[in-house]
C-alpha cells in the first residue's frame, strides 16, 4: 500500500461520477457527513443524497465551538465538513444511508485542528522522505448492560463466568449472532475482517481487520466503533470502549500492527533488505529498528495520545508485582521494550514484516496516534536512534521493577497528568499534532483537575476512621 495522496482534479471528477452512480444503484437516500473531535468521537450531519455535490464541494456546516478541540469559539466562522470521495460506504444496518469521512475547512482553507487533516499532513511529510505508513488496529471492546447506576457484563445465558474465558466456546456461542453481524457488515463496508473471538475478560471481544494505509486504517477504526454501537443495541447490549470498565477484568486495547513501505514501489521496508546484516537478531531491517527506536525514545509523550482518558491508566498500572486480573494477566505493557514474538513486550515483532504496538487504549483517537507515531518514528530514522538490545526469552511481567530498569526499559506514565506533562515537554511528538497539541494539553489538564476534585467511595471507606 502507498500513502494517501490528494486526487487530481480530472481524477476527482471521474471519482465523483462513479460515486454518484454507485449511490443511485444502491438506492441511497441520505448521506452521513462524518468527522471526529479531539477525543475521536464521531460527529455527523445527515444530508439528502440530492445534496451530494454540496457536501463534496462546499461541505456540511457545523458550529465549531460546539465540538471538542476544534480551536473555535461561538463567534468563529463555520466549520465545513467536505466528504472524501474515496470513503463513501453504504451502512448495511441502515441500507438507505451512506457514510463518508470528511476533512474540515474554515473559510475554504484546510482546518489544522481536524484530526484527519492533521494525519494527512504527517503522511505527506512522511511521503516526502519516500515512506508510507501502513497498519491495522485490533479493537477490543466489552458488551455490557446497565444495572441501575452501574454496569454489568452482557451475559443473557448466565454462562460467561469462567476465570479464563478467552476463546471459550460457550461464551462465544451466545455472542455468535452479534459477531457474525459485525463480520458481515464490516466486510460489506470493505474492512476485510478475518477473525473474531471472545477475549480474555468476561463479555470482552476482539475483531481482526485487513491492513491498509494509515489514513484509511484510522477511518476504519472509527467506523467499526460506530457500527458495534449500533449492532449491540439489537441484542440489548451496550458496546463500550472504556479501557477498564471492570477493576477485576482485563482492560481493552486497540493494538496497532504496522510497517512502513517504500512510497514508490510499495515494498515493505521492515524485513531485512538484500545484503543487510541482522543487526538485532530479529530478522528486522535497520529502518524498522530505528523507527521503533524513535517510538521508544518518545514513548512517554506518545502515551498521552495512546491512552487519552483517565480510565486508560487503569490498564497500564505497574508495581513490584504485576497487577493482575481474574484471568491472571493484564496483557498490557507498563514498561517500554521491544523484541520478538512475545506478548509481554510493548513493541513485539510477531513476524519480520511488522511490529505490534500493544500500548494503545481502546479509547484512542487513531488519527492522532498515527500522526505522533510518524513524528517519533521519523525522528528515529533520521537520527538513527538505537533502541538498545532486543529483549528475547523473558517474561517481562515476572521481572522486578529494578530488573526492568537495568534492561533499559522505561516506565510508562502511570496517570494522565504524568503523560500530558511528558507530552508538554516533547517538541517532536507535539510537532506531530500541530496546533492540536495545545488544545489537547489544555483539555487533558482540565479533565485531570475535575477528576481530582471527585471523591470516590473507596477513599471514604479506606480513610473515614483511619485517624
Amino acid at each position: 500500500m502507498t500513502a494517501v495522496l490528494e486526487i487530481e482534479p480530472r481524477e476527482k471528477e471521474k471519482k465523483r461520477e462513479a460515486v454518484r452512480e454507485s449511490l443511485a444503484e444502491q438506492g441511497i437516500e441520505f448521506i452521513l457527513a462524518q468527522f471526529v473531535d479531539i477525543h475521536g468521537g464521531p460527529k455527523v450531519k445527515q444530508v439528502p443524497v440530492d445534496c451530494f455535490d454540496d457536501v463534496v464541494d462546499d461541505g456540511a456546516g457545523f458550529a465549531g465551538g460546539a465540538v471538542w478541540g476544534m480551536g473555535l469559539g461561538p463567534e468563529s466562522h463555520d466549520l465545513m465538513a467536505r466528504t472524501d470521495l474515496s470513503t463513501y460506504t453504504r451502512l448495511p444496518w441502515q441500507p438507505n444511508v451512506a457514510m463518508a469521512c470528511c476533512d474540515l475547512f474554515v473559510d475554504d482553507e484546510p482546518w489544522p485542528y481536524c484530526p484527519r487533516t492533521n494525519l494527512k499532513r504527517m503522511l505527506s511529510i512522511f511521503a516526502e522522505k519516500g515512506f508510507a505508513l501502513n497498519g491495522g488496529f485490533e479493537p477490543e471492546h466489552f458488551l455490557v448492560e446497565k444495572d441501575g447506576d452501574k454496569i454489568k457484563v452482557w451475559d443473557p445465558s448466565g454462562i460467561d463466568t469462567l476465570a479464563k474465558p478467552c476463546y471459550d466456546f460457550k461464551g462465544m456461542c451466545q455472542s455468535m449472532d452479534y459477531l457474525q453481524d459485525i463480520t458481515r457488515y464490516g466486510n460489506e463496508m470493505g474492512f476485510g475482517i478475518y477473525q473474531s473471538d471472545h477475549e480474555d475478560a468476561n463479555g470482552q471481544y476482539e475483531i481482526n481487520f485487513d491492513w491498509t494505509n494509515g489514513l484509511h486504517a484510522s477511518d476504519r477504526l472509527i467506523h467499526f466503533r460506530m457500527m458495534t454501537g449500533q449492532v449491540a443495541q439489537k441484542y440489548g447490549a451496550i458496546a463500550t470502549y472504556v479501557a477498564k470498565p471492570f477493576e477485576d477484568k482485563t482492560g481493552s486495547g486497540a493494538h496497532l500492527h504496522f510497517h512502513i513501505a517504500d512510497l514508490l514501489s510499495g515494498n515493505n521496508l521492515f524485513p531485512l533488505q538484500e545484503g543487510e546484516e541482522d543487526w538485532k537478531g530479529l530478522g528486522i531491517s535497520k529502518t524498522a529498528i530505528h523507527y521503533v527506536g524513535g517510538l521508544l525514545k518518545h514513548i512517554r509523550a506518545i502515551t498521552a495520545v495512546a491512552s487519552p482518558q483517565i480510565n486508560c491508566y487503569r490498564r497500564i498500572q505497574s508495581g513490584e508485582f504485576v497487577y493482575s486480573t481474574d484471568s491472571g494477566y493484564t496483557w498490557t505493557p507498563s514498561f517500554a521494550s521491544y523484541g520478538d514474538n512475545n506478548r509481554t513486550q510493548l513493541f513485539r515483532s510477531p513476524a519480520s514484516n511488522r511490529f505490534e504496538d500493544r500500548s494503545p487504549s481502546s479509547m484512542v483517537n487513531p488519527y492522532l496516534l498515527l500522526a505522533v507515531h510518524i513524528a517519533a518514528g521519523l525522528d528515529g530514522i533520521i537520527n538513527e536512534i538505537d533502541p538498545g538490545e532486543a529483549i528475547t526469552g523473558k517474561n517481562i511481567w515476572n521481572l522486578s521493577i529494578e530488573e526492568r530498569k537495568n534492561l533499559g526499559m522505561i516506565l510508562l506514565p502511570q496517570n494522565l497528568l504524568e503523560a500530558v506533562e511528558a507530552l508538554e515537554e516533547d517538541e517532536v511528538v507535539k510537532s506531530g499534532l500541530g496546533p492540536i497539541a495545545d488544545e489537547f494539553i489544555k483539555l487533558k489538564k482540565a479533565e485531570w483537575g475535575t477528576f481530582m476534585r471527585h471523591v470516590t467511595p473507596w477513599e471514604i471507606q479506606r480513610t473515614l476512621t483511619l485517624i
